[in-house]
């Protein structure tokens, strides 16, 4: 076979993704919908976290205002009510549950409310952290497993594409660069998905850090609000 014979074959090959996904083998075929999908939900995660973050900022924006107003926090506390829905106006509450509860019916403090309303915020402060934090360890194993596992579509990619070789004791364009071409996609599906993921992982730990300092710092402000009234 002359070389525009070779040209010419090589011309006539699709090298489309699409194409390329068709005639790769089932184990690369496996890898790339592998990749395809742990990047489709990277991306999910992501933007629900951008969604969830700002709506955790902007209620804590709103309770921190009105917690600071100046208004008596039992009037506070039964505009929220026992059930509220944000993460702020949780750990508020939660403190005044159990501020409440260490009354008796004398008006007298039950000894030791204090631990028990730290702890009580402590638990709101670890439920809220577990729902920022969801979804955040996915990114990270994205993050350091996909480059590898795409880099074993292409070695067993290319594992294929040298035995087609020996099968058909061709070495032309034609034969070499389709098992070729299949095998790098799988290794570029892998950086596609990690480098997002790895990328958005840093960056959304970082938020989620920064919201749950604000939840602590504002658990021990208003613990120490009650301590004085404790200590009264």
């Amino acid at each position: 076979m002359d070389t525009q014979t070779l040209a010419t074959t090589a011309q006539d090959i699709d090298f489309s993704l699409l194409a390329l996904f068709w005639r790769a083998s089932f184990v690369v075929k496996l890898v790339m919908l592998l990749l395809t999908v742990a990047s489709f939900w990277s991306w999910a995660i992501i933007v629900q976290k951008f969604i969830s973050y700002r709506q955790a900022r902007l209620e804590a924006g709103i309770f921190d205002r009105a917690f600071w107003s100046g208004e008596p926090l039992d009037e506070l506390f039964e505009k929220i009510g026992s059930q509220p829905d944000g993460p702020s106006e949780r750990i508020f509450a939660s403190g005044m549950v159990e501020w409440r509860r260490s009354h008796r019916k004398d008006g007298e403090l039950i000894a030791g409310a204090q631990a028990r309303i730290d702890r009580s915020m402590d638990v709101a402060i670890a439920k809220a952290t577990e729902s920022l934090t969801r979804g955040l360890p996915f990114l990270a194993t994205v993050g350091s497993t996909a480059p590898f596992v795409g880099l074993f579509g292409t070695v067993w990619g290319i594992k294929v594409a040298f035995e087609q070789i020996a099968i058909s004791q061709n070495t032309s364009l034609a034969v070499v660069a389709p098992g070729i071409a299949e095998a790098l996609v799988a290794t570029a599906l892998g950086l596609l998905a990690a480098i997002p993921a790895v990328i958005f992982y840093n960056k959304l730990s970082t938020d989620s850090d920064r919201i749950i300092a604000g939840y602590e710092a504002f658990a021990d402000e208003f613990a120490t609000i009650l301590s004085r009234q404790l200590d009264a």
